[in-house]
């Protein structure tokens, strides 16, 4: 045999003797055999060719398991006539759908379950089927960035021993997986965990479990089906070859319910056939006939079948139950049905999670964060005078402590923070969010309409009227450079545009043209002009 096959008999044959319920009368062997043929075997590397008695033979790779071999013999014999063929029919007349086709069927099925809230269950052979479905799955959620929250687990003891001899046998597997190991070990699984026992499962969320042995008869496998087997999110993914008499095969005909281990039955709504199938692409007549087969094979069932008309509007409605788990400090709770429970709500792909908000940074990559505003507005009335106001609205309105504040600053409802600046100005400090940003409208509204409310005083002094010709003459220089900028220097307030003439009258703004364009034209530039460089009057503020 192969090196690798010799270092998987070992362990295969002795897992046999320990799961065996035969009496020891019975067994075909026991450890000590065991041990004794190991010394008994002989190896031999792929493509390598021996001679024996004058018989040569070599072995080629079988494919179907590590260190699996098919050999080719090499012996003179004399003619003969074939009396008997023996040929392998585990899948009799069965034709199977190309790999890449079955691949994308598994991969598909896993991720459907998963969207909508369900858990997978894969039963599997623990040697060569497990390792091959763990590539692939391991594989299909590296590419796959809603997923990578979704743990895989592989809960077979027997699976995780053999992990060992397939991470050392690199060489005797096929040129993809040689390739890969160049830049690392393929077995070396980034999103799959291995699973001890039933004990050590936390069943809260969403979860990949591919458990041992694939018949269901027994073990982990048989555990988690009955875990799972009521609930119709959940589905339970068959991938090969099943024995007659195992409840794997007797799932294959979904019957209604199911008998477990101890004895007792089980609703069987895992998903095996979906409850809506809708029938599209083909002609009316030959739709029919098949939607009329389906509704006779499923007649026992709750199936609902549609053929829709081309454009026909199909409505569904399909179950929108979410579980939520609560973790962290909020899970040490006991809560009561019915309870309203305030926290943070974070949803990770497809599970949803309740947690405290001190707790966001530890159980999840988010982080909290305040955002702390300010705000300087004027404010010339008296600070004594927005206080009073304010005690009238709101509830609490209490002056800052001497550490916080030396003048006579106040807080409205520990939310917002009211400071007195010089120079007849107020400063609002508050931290965001909605009741914040509420009371501090509020006290903005206020803080304006008591401005408007202090009268105005203007005193005219001789100062401020000199000072108001003098902007009049500046500005009177601006209007005059920017309209020669626009029509030309001629020494005067004549404006001459391609042989038609305008006169501007500066002090009134009026305009005399015979050409109505020309005259339109230089009243809206003298008057956009005239309010951009003269100041605004002080009756407006």
């Amino acid at each position: 045999m192969t090196h690798a096959t010799k270092a998987i008999y070992k362990l295969l044959l002795s897992d046999y003797v320990k799961v065996s319920t035969v009496s020891v009368e019975d067994m075909l062997y026991d450890e000590l055999d065991i041990l004794r043929s190991m010394d008994k075997i002989e190896v031999i590397d792929f493509y390598q060719t021996l001679e024996v008695n004058g018989i040569r033979f070599w072995c080629y790779t079988a494919g179907h398991v590590l260190g699996a071999a098919m050999f080719m013999v090499d012996i003179v014999i004399p003619q003969f006539s074939n009396d008997i063929c023996i040929i392998e029919s585990t899948y009799g007349v069965q034709l199977h759908q190309p790999r890449n086709v079955r691949e994308k069927r598994f991969t598909d099925v896993i991720h459907s379950t998963i969207s909508q809230g369900g858990c997978v269950l894969i039963p599997a052979v623990a040697l060569g089927p497990a390792q091959e479905l763990l590539l692939i799955l391991d594989e299909y959620w590296s590419n796959q960035l809603e997923l990578h929250y979704i743990p895989i687990y592989y809960a077979s003891p027997l699976a995780k021993r053999c992990m060992a001899f397939y991470q050392t046998y690199i060489n005797s597997m096929n040129e993809r997986i040689c390739n890969q190991f160049a830049n690392s070990n393929p077995f070396d699984f980034k999103h799959i965990s291995p699973l001890k026992s039933i004990e050590n499962f936390n069943d809260v969320g969403l979860s990949v479990v591919m458990a041992s042995p694939s018949g269901l008869q027994s073990g982990l496998s048989s555990q988690l089906f009955e875990m799972w087997c009521s609930d119709k999110k959940n589905a339970c993914v068959i991938p090969g070859y099943v024995m007659e008499g195992t409840l794997a095969k007797t799932i294959i005909n979904e019957p209604k319910e199911v008998t477990l281990m101890n004895g007792l039955t089980a609703p069987l709504n895992m998903q095996l056939m979906p409850p809506n199938i809708i029938l599209v692409h083909g002609e009316a007549s030959e739709m029919g006939r098949l939607k009329q087969r389906l509704i006779t094979q499923f007649a026992d069932r709750n199936t609902k079948i549609i053929s829709p008309m081309n454009c026909q509007l199909v409505e569904m409605y399909l179950n929108s139950e979410k579980m939520v788990k609560t973790i962290g400090r909020l899970a040490e709770k006991t809560l009561e049905v019915g309870e309203t429970v305030s926290s943070l709500l974070v949803k990770k792909v497809f599970t949803y999670q309740i947690m405290e908000p001190d707790d966001l940074h530890v159980f999840s990559q988010l982080s909290t964060a305040s955002i702390s505003q300010g705000i300087t507005i004027a404010y010339s009335g008296a600070f004594g005078v927005l206080k009073h106001r304010l005690k009238q609205i709101f509830e609490s309105v209490e002056s800052l402590p001497d550490e916080e504040s030396e003048g006579p600053d106040f807080r409205v409802h520990e939310w917002l923070t009211v400071k007195y600046e010089l120079q007849k100005h107020i400063s609002l400090h508050w931290r965001s969010d909605p009741i914040s940003d509420m009371v501090l409208d509020s006290v903005l509204a206020l803080v304006l309409n008591i401005s408007r409310e202090i009268p105005k005083v203007v005193v005219e002094s001789e100062e401020a009227t000199k000072t108001e010709e003098e902007n009049n003459k500046k500005a009177e220089k601006v209007i005059h450079a920017l309209l020669v900028s626009l029509f030309g220097e001629n020494g005067k307030l004549v404006i001459s545009v391609d042989g038609n003439a305008a006169h501007l009258h500066k002090q009134s703004g009026n305009v005399e043209s015979e050409n109505e364009g020309l005259k339109e034209r230089v009243r809206v530039a003298f008057q956009q002009i005239q309010n951009a460089v003269k100041p605004i009057p002080l009756s407006v503020s």
